[in-house]
């Protein structure tokens, strides 16, 4: 903490260097920016539009982008607030977020309850402590495996009650739009910009997801396969909308949920006894799915507005804005904390330093090659953490402040917008991480449903993975994490196939399920019993 302080200490001597021009803006004016920049790809990455004070409106800019070709009519997310109700999570939301939405949920209505909610309001008695953990862990037990009503007549009543909510989301899914607006609130005529965009009904999807997983289950134990697959199909879809959201957590709930969808799949896969033509139409189900969203547009839009608006706010209300989003006082965030901007500082140099480091970021992410990508953001990595050194533990920044006003003019812009960087990019290696795993137990479930179909047609697994194509899969995919192909062997009752999950390390076929736990992607049929309560 220290030395984030040192940084902003040294944040506000720079900004008294940053001048290019000591005019003052009159009484007319003083609304208007107090610093410069040119409107351009390179500087604002977007030309508009402008708020009324004449800096670059982001979150407009952001939702005219995310809302391209969705109407009211085809977004899944008008749907999805008829069954979340206005207030997701008991949040309140914007108004303006309705307003992109196009759609206002009355304040009453037959809405989605959460486990927790229902088991505080509608059971007798009410279930606290160890009995209320234990109806949690029945929850997540419900998603993994098929069950019946009087095993978890909890579950089972939730899912009761949520039943119109829970039809509203299957529809929702089937739609092909997903718009969800990023408007952060706004107090006293002031924004603490996108980076304070609410997202409560996002950790709600997540909810419903569960709903769906254990009712899929709840429905193969009845027999009910194609009411089962419909709900997992609705997982599935649910997900990847989310993860069409412009931020980095609603992709990574979108995979969350995608995850849950998948550890289904498989078990109804296993129990329930389906015929030949039944696999074959589930196993082109999953290979008609759309596409997880690239996470590289996310950063390369909505992460990227996030720091130039962070520009934009700063020259209006002060740097302490700044040390706000990096973790510091949260506060009193105006221009009172450091002094405000000089009028005539020139924030071009800011604006490309901070467009530089987003265009390599996005280029890395953009590889193919995953083993290439990887070794692009560890680069990346040790450049930014060397970065950081110079500028702060290594004395760059009081040597700039020491300087004198000619060298500080020319070496300042771009020291404040390197400093930007190294406080705000968001590490996106892990979340690549996780959307490199969700396409590989996608690959590994496809697998699955591919050698039940083999088996059911040949009374036997396959000897090799290559059996398999191209009657059954177009081709045999290789482990995403090491480039070899997939470990896959016979045991006596069925078969073990497997990554080598993102470490790259073989752990022998054990997944963080097992004890001790790994970090392979593991497909093991039949499948494993859960462990013990």
């Amino acid at each position: 903490m220290r030395t984030l302080a040192a940084s902003f200490f040294l944040l506000s001597v720079l900004a008294s260097a940053l001048v290019a021009e000591q005019n003052k803006p009159d009484d007319k004016s003083a609304k208007k920016p107090r610093g410069k920049f040119k409107i351009s790809k390179e500087t604002t990455f977007v030309t508009g539009p402008f708020d009324k004070d004449g800096y670059i409106d982001y979150v407009a800019a952001l939702n005219e982008q995310l809302s391209k070709g969705v109407t009211p009519e085809n977004n899944a997310n008008v749907l999805i607030f008829k069954a979340f109700g206005p207030h997701p999570e008991n949040g309140k939301m914007p108004a303006e977020f309705f307003k992109w939405l196009g759609y206002q949920p009355p304040e009453k209505g037959e809405y989605w309850v959460h486990l927790g909610k229902h088991m505080r309001e509608n059971l007798n008695p009410k279930p606290e402590g160890p009995a209320a953990d234990l109806i949690f862990d029945q929850y997540d037990r419900a998603t993994r495996q098929p069950w019946k009503g009087p095993d978890y007549p909890a579950i089972e009543s939730c899912l009761r009650v949520n039943e119109k909510p829970l039809s509203l989301i299957v529809e929702a899914s089937k739609r092909m739009q997903y718009f969800s607006p990023l408007t952060p609130w706004k107090t006293n005529d002031q924004t603490a910009g996108l980076i304070g965009a609410l997202l409560p009904a996002v950790q709600q999807c997540r909810g419903a997801a569960q709903d769906l997983a254990a009712r899929a289950m709840l429905r193969t134990a009845q027999g009910d396969t194609a009411g089962a697959w419909q709900d997992l199909l609705a997982c599935h879809r649910l997900g990847r909308h989310v993860a069409k959201g412009g931020s980095l957590i609603e992709f990574l709930v979108g995979v969350a949920i995608d995850q849950v969808a998948f550890r289904a799949d498989l078990a109804f896969l296993e129990h329930a006894k389906l015929d030949g033509r039944q696999i074959a139409s589930c196993l082109h189900d999953l290979q008609k799915l759309q596409p997880v969203p690239a996470l590289a547009d996310k950063v390369d839009v909505t992460e990227r507005f996030i720091l130039l608006e962070a520009v934009m706010i700063v020259d209006r209300r002060g740097l302490g804005y700044v040390e706000a989003l990096a973790g510091g006082p949260a506060g009193n965030v105006n221009a009172a904390m450091f002094g405000e901007v000089p009028a005539g500082v020139d924030w071009d140099p800011t604006l490309k330093t901070i467009n530089s480091w987003y265009d390599r970021l996005v280029a890395a992410m953009r590889e193919k090659d995953r083993g290439t990508r990887q070794a692009k953001f560890n680069a990346f990595d040790i450049e930014l953490k060397q970065l950081k050194t110079n500028l702060v533990e290594s004395g760059d920044l009081l040597r700039l402040a020491a300087a004198d006003e000619k060298e500080k003019k020319e070496r300042g812009p771009k020291i404040l917008g390197e400093l930007l960087v190294t406080l705000l990019m968001p590490a996106v290696t892990k979340v690549q991480g996780a959307s490199d795993r969700d396409t590989q137990v996608s690959d590994n479930v496809q697998l699955a449903f591919a050698l039940a179909l083999y088996h059911r047609e040949h009374g036997k697994n396959p000897n090799e993975l290559a059996a398999l194509a191209p009657n059954y899969v177009p081709r045999i995919p290789n482990d995403l994490f090491n480039g070899q192909p997939l470990t896959y062997r016979l045991t006596d009752k069925g078969y073990l196939l497997y990554s080598v999950g993102p470490n790259g390390i073989d752990d022998g076929g054990r997944s963080f399920d097992d004890t001790p736990p790994g970090d392979d992607l593991v497909v093991r049929m039949p499948l494993p019993a859960l462990p013990p309560r």
